[in-house]
């Protein structure tokens, strides 16, 4: 950390920060379907997935590379616009986790990058092929990708296990998802905690600390994969209550596909260095899962604004970055003053979210909203799955039943 300045240091700082807030708002990613079908107690859940992740972070950089040296032009960023494009990635990151939407922290970083070089150094000093192949086409194919696989997966699952004793499945299929949240846990920190360390090693460039074209330094590494460890294990609880119980009603068949298909996806695109939205692939994998069972629908209305949310990240991140950076063009007491807009703000949502607590005790708690009117025509017209009365029961009362005989919970 030899020749690091005050600059750089607050934007590594800063960049931890902002892996941390990537830890809690992508719990959810590798648990919510373990917690909401109760393969797992919440707490021993989300500090399962928080070992992992650090574990991830270690093996491999491919992802890391990506942001460092190939979406933007080293040559024209100087620490300031690292620290701008922060600001916009972590605001976006409190706000859709205040509401409880799945976005993406991948994009609302790059957006972040994009906005505030642009800002910087024009338009020319993004590398408009590296955002087209290795960010905007993976953010479309992801979920898409994940979502068939999920689908077809959940269908051959219940078509295997047609015959098989009901308690005895549903806990095979409990310990299979266990096996399954790991594997998103892990390929999650080799995803997205590599984007930290991508984004400090870029910093490290711009100031001077590294030479171009570096690997992150162990040092980076390390940091990294703590912060977004330590994040993770704090629990985003009202995204994962929204991607356990808000999109769908899962049984543990469905989790299992939903999370080994997902982690396919993700590990797939960490090999080949594509810094892939890992909320996306969760995402469109729960959807999968929820209409690959007889009887399962998606609760469209929720899903909707979902995708609204991962339409705006990309230019809301890089608006706020574009601001920010222009802000600190005014020299050190404007960059003073875009740290204090951070903090500020960050506080007033954390207090905000203080007047409806969601927590490890109420995560599973069915979401308050009404069936969508596409969701209930479904539900009305499915064909009741094999297995006699006991699956009938497995899928219907979904809409009906009281919050505290949910479907998924009674199963556990």
């Amino acid at each position: 950390m030899e020749g690091i300045s005050l600059i750089l240091a607050i934007v590594v700082v800063t960049a931890l920060a902002f892996d941390f807030t990537n830890g809690f708002h992508d719990t959810a990613n590798a648990m919510a379907t373990t917690i909401s079908t109760g393969a797992l107690r919440p707490k021993v859940a989300v500090a399962m997935s928080a070992i992992l992740n650090l574990v991830g972070a270690f093996l491999s950089v491919e992802v890391a590379n990506t942001i460092s040296k190939g979406l933007v032009d080293e040559s024209g960023i100087r620490p300031e616009v690292i620290f701008a494009a922060l600001v916009g990635a972590i605001l976006w990151n409190l706000l859709t986790w205040l509401v409880g939407l799945p976005s993406s922290s991948s994009h609302a970083l790059m957006g972040g990058l994009i906005g505030a070089t642009v800002a910087s150094a024009g338009v020319g000093a993004v590398h408009g092929d590296a955002l087209v192949t290795k960010v905007l086409i993976p953010a479309i194919a992801a979920p898409l990708v994940a979502g068939i696989a999920a689908m077809l997966a959940t269908r051959l699952t219940y078509r295997l296990g047609r015959k098989a004793d009901g308690k005895a499945a549903a806990k095979g299929y409990r310990a299979g998802q266990i096996a399954s949240a790991g594997l998103v846990s892990l390929a999650h920190g080799t995803n997205d905690a590599q984007k930290t360390m991508g984004i400090i090693t870029l910093a490290l460039v711009a100031g001077g600390s590294l030479a171009p074209d570096s690997d992150p330094p162990m040092w980076v590494i390390l940091s990294a994969g703590l912060a977004i460890a330590l994040g993770t294990y704090l629990g985003g609880w009202r995204i994962i209550r929204t991607m356990g119980k808000g999109l769908t009603d899962l049984q543990p068949q469905q989790g299992f596909a939903a999370q080994t298909s997902a982690a396919t996806v993700i590990l797939a695109s960490s090999h080949l260095g594509f810094s892939l939205s890992t909320t996306h692939s969760v995402s469109g994998a729960v959807m999968g899962a929820g209409l690959g069972r007889k009887g399962g629908v998606v609760r469209w209305s929720t899903a909707t604004r979902m995708f609204v949310a991962w339409g705006l990240t990309l230019p809301a991140a890089a608006l706020v970055g574009a601001v920010a950076e222009w802000v600190t063009g005014f020299g050190s007491w404007g960059t003073a003053l875009v740290a204090v807009f951070l903090v500020a703000s960050s506080a007033a949502i954390w207090k905000l979210s203080r007047r409806e607590v969601v927590d490890h005790t109420n995560v599973n708690d069915t979401a308050e909203e009404p069936a969508d009117v596409v969701t209930t025509a479904m539900a009305a017209v499915a064909t009741p799955p094999p297995g006699g009365a006991e699956g009938l029961t497995a899928t219907i009362p979904a809409q009906a039943a009281p919050a505290d005989q949910a479907p998924s919970q009674a199963a556990v």
